[in-house]
């Protein structure tokens, strides 16, 4: 198929995984779970020359002056590709959603009512730089009978053909259509308007990067989108709390990674513990090169330590993905609650507390995606809820919230069980 005609060749690509969906939709679990061991051995067995695909991509992103964490974003490692092939594996050990069928009731009129789990359909995936979300959501895709189109970021294109091309031979080897997994085989960036624009041919898209991609794909989709935009998660330390706890979890959320959109970026302290904790939990971020973004009760208590700064506005709403955190005293639980329902991005939020009370209302009143009690949010994962594997984070309230896995890639439709019935 000729890639210079952008719009024939996404719309080829459309209607051969519109085909392969129904396929998909069909294949038995032992054909899914064969396609999905088979990408295993293919992933170990061909690491090398998965490997020497990858080369290209990663120097010529060196070359071009990329950041050198987004230049490793790029490479493909023996042990990368090993984690892929295990994921894989535990994929398919995993139960078949697909199928099942939940909350069946017997009506009066004497039918059965209930809901069966189903397939989406198609899927597009636009995502950059990481290229084994190919493989993620290639495997995801096998597992949930769904067919998918995979336009990765054009610094990775030679590294996901590769890839794409062992998913594909994965398929044949199983039986299954080698149209369920299509990647995109141009950097031509009209290839994502025509994706974005297809609703004959794709169900949802899902778009995985940067808050300006995401942005664009919102505005400009014609498809419902899976999507989450920022991840400003908060800790609240309530006025009733175990302190050390209360270190242990804040640090942790904060600390343990700065770049996923799970980690905290605000902190709230109620003003019945802000004296206790605060100079603590500031020691520990000190030490660590945290810098810290205030409120003026907060920077009475945490002054006059390293990088502790006024915090301004802007700074409530910020996604920092860096060592930097904004902190703000509160007088109350519903003042915690009010700020996180103002400033945050409904992604991910914990309360740390000791009163049982508050611990619900918190759970209830909280509008975000994952809402913990005394745990830390860097747990807002797929693969710790799990799932298996994850194919992103949805902060939308539709059928999928919060981390994205095999279920949230397939719906419910009612059926119908009778003998005969007929309505009076």
């Amino acid at each position: 198929m000729d890639v210079a005609d952008i719009a024939a060749y996404m719309a080829h690509l459309g209607v051969a995984a519109r085909a392969a969906s129904r396929r998909m939709a069909a294949a038995p679990t032992a054909a899914k779970d064969t396609a999905l061991r088979a990408l295993a051995r293919r992933l170990r067995e061909r690491t090398d020359a998965l490997i020497a695909a990858n080369a290209p991509d990663v120097a010529a992103a060196a070359a071009a002056g990329l950041a050198a964490p987004l230049v490793e974003r790029l490479r493909l490692t023996p042990a990368i590709l090993a984690t892929l092939a295990e994921g894989c594996t535990q994929l398919a050990a995993m139960p078949d959603p697909v199928g099942e069928i939940t909350g069946v009731k017997r009506r009066p009129s004497g039918i059965a009512v209930g809901q069966m789990r189903v397939p989406l359909g198609v899927f597009g995936m636009i995502y950059e730089s990481r290229p084994n979300v190919t493989i993620e959501a290639a495997s995801l895709a096998i597992k949930s009978g769904n067919a998918c189109i995979l336009r990765g970021g054009s610094e990775a294109l030679a590294s996901n053909l590769a890839l794409a091309r062992e998913v594909q031979a994965a398929l044949l080897e199983a039986g299954l259509p080698s149209d369920a997994v299509q990647p995109v085989a141009t950097t031509d960036r009209s290839a994502v308007g025509r994706l974005i624009a297809m609703p004959e041919s794709v169900d949802v898209i899902i778009p995985r990067g940067g808050k300006s991609l995401i942005e664009r794909i919102s505005r400009e989709a014609r498809v419902p989108v899976l999507k989450h935009l920022d991840g400003n998660c908060h800790v609240y330390v309530d006025a009733e709390v175990d302190l050390e706890l209360a270190l242990r979890v804040t640090d942790n959320a904060k600390t343990n990674k700065y770049s996923p959109c799970n980690a905290a970026e605000s902190l709230l302290v109620h003003a019945a513990q802000a004296a206790a904790f605060l100079p603590r939990i500031g020691d520990v971020f000190a030490a660590k090169g945290v810098e810290m973004r205030a409120c003026p009760r907060a920077l009475a208590l945490l002054a006059p330590r390293p990088k502790v700064v006024p915090a301004q506005d802007s700074d409530w709403s910020e996604e920092y993905l860096a060592p930097v955190i904004s902190i703000k005293v509160v007088e109350t639980l519903d003042a915690a609650i009010d700020h996180i329902e103002r400033y945050g991005s409904h992604h991910t939020d914990a309360i740390l507390t000791s009163n049982h009370a508050n611990a619900m209302r918190f759970l209830r009143e909280v509008d975000s995606a994952s809402v913990m009690v005394n745990a830390s949010t860097r747990f807002a994962d797929g693969f710790e809820y799990g799932l298996g594997a994850e194919i992103g984070i949805s902060t939308d309230k539709f059928h999928a919230r919060g981390p994205v896995g095999l279920e949230g890639l397939t719906s419910l439709k009612w059926i119908v069980l009778g003998q005969g019935e007929v309505r009076g």
